[in-house]
């Protein structure tokens, strides 16, 4: 209770404009250390943060290459940077070699971005980074790379997949969001360029035009952190682990597909969008929570539920989930035919 006191609950104020704080100042340098980077700079949010920096990195005459399952706020940045946006299909590292090469044999001095995910949210799968930042490298392609969720939850010390491929401090700018892992709002960008914290201050809007992280949210984060880096943080990853491929062998010896890679978010192929939608209804009205992707996010007949899974989920939980899965699927799933008519919920 003495943060509010000593630190107030507000910033204020813009980054540029006075919006930082000590507790903030502390988060940076914390997440310098932990990332392996020179320089990391806070946004308000996970979305600002990408947004913002590809926005800002590619300008008309430039070109964005970027995953077509990439998140939102990178597609919007892309769109609305000016530049022009290549969308490679999912996971291609072949088909992004082929676009950076075209781009290069036809305009030698362009700025060239490169975007992707660490850990896709939907699809719970990854790029060979590795690859991928030779790729860029050797054509002269600036690599940012989104680790929302895998940050802090996945990896030997929680440092995500980058740390799984031995690509920690190695990405040319890594940003990510504090809403999954670390409990809280905010996003952050991190690079090995020193100045990239003054120029995205003055040149990206999130920082010049919208409120600061406040010195609570900065907080919590650098709590968290000291979680994720400590004794517990070890402890609850490996039970992350245990529970993941627990839920995937029991949805799988029930007859789910469960594609992707293990973590902390689980895909369970439901089917076409009437019978998903049923099942979705039975698993909420009794108590299964799960949030279905459906057309025109997939094909129509491929809608699934992406089921997250916690270190502090039991085997009961995870038994009582698979449970009433089956019984949706025996209710529901072999057509749409008993659907009452429709009702409110």
């Amino acid at each position: 209770m003495t943060l509010p006191l000593e630190f107030g609950v507000h910033s204020a104020g813009s980054s540029i404009l006075m919006g930082g704080c000590e507790m903030s100042q502390r988060l940076e340098r914390a997440l310098e250390d932990f990332l392996g980077y020179l320089e990391v700079t806070l946004f308000p949010t996970g979305w600002t943060a990408g947004y913002g920096i590809v926005k800002m990195l590619a300008q008309p005459g430039d070109h964005i290459v970027i995953d077509f399952l990439a998140h939102a706020c990178l597609q919007e940045g892309a769109t609305c940077s000016g530049a022009t946006v290549h969308r490679f299909p999912h996971l291609s590292n072949a088909s992004v070699r082929k676009h950076l090469a075209r781009i290069r044999a036809a305009q030698p001095a362009a700025g060239i971005l490169v975007v992707t995910e660490t850990l896709f949210s939907m699809d719970s799968d990854s790029p060979d980074i590795v690859e991928l930042q030779a790729i860029c490298t050797d054509h002269g392609a600036t690599l940012v790379v989104d680790c929302a969720h895998d940050l802090g939850c996945m990896g030997e010390t929680g440092r995500g997949i980058l740390e799984v491929h031995n690509m920690v401090g190695k990405v040319d700018v890594l940003m990510g969001s504090f809403s999954k892992t670390f409990a809280q709002i905010g996003g952050f960008v991190a690079t090995q360029h020193s100045g990239m914290r003054t120029a995205m201050r003055a040149a990206c809007g999130p920082q010049t035009s919208t409120n600061a992280m406040t010195p609570i949210q900065a907080a919590v984060v650098l709590e968290a952190l000291n979680i994720v880096t400590g004794h517990e943080g070890a402890v609850r990853r490996k039970r992350l682990a245990a529970n993941v491929d627990y839920l995937r062998e029991r949805l799988r010896e029930s007859g789910f597909a469960t594609p992707g890679e293990p973590s902390a978010i689980v895909p369970v192929v439901v089917g076409n969008s009437g019978t998903a939608r049923l099942m979705t209804r039975h698993m909420i009205r009794n108590g299964a929570i799960v949030n279905l992707v459906e057309y025109p996010a997939v094909a129509r007949s491929k809608s699934f539920w992406r089921v997250q899974v916690m270190a502090d989920h039991e085997r009961e939980h995870m038994d009582a989930f698979v449970a009433c899965a089956i019984e949706a699927r025996t209710l529901w799933g072999a057509s749409s035919q008993n659907a009452p008519a429709f009702e409110a919920s």
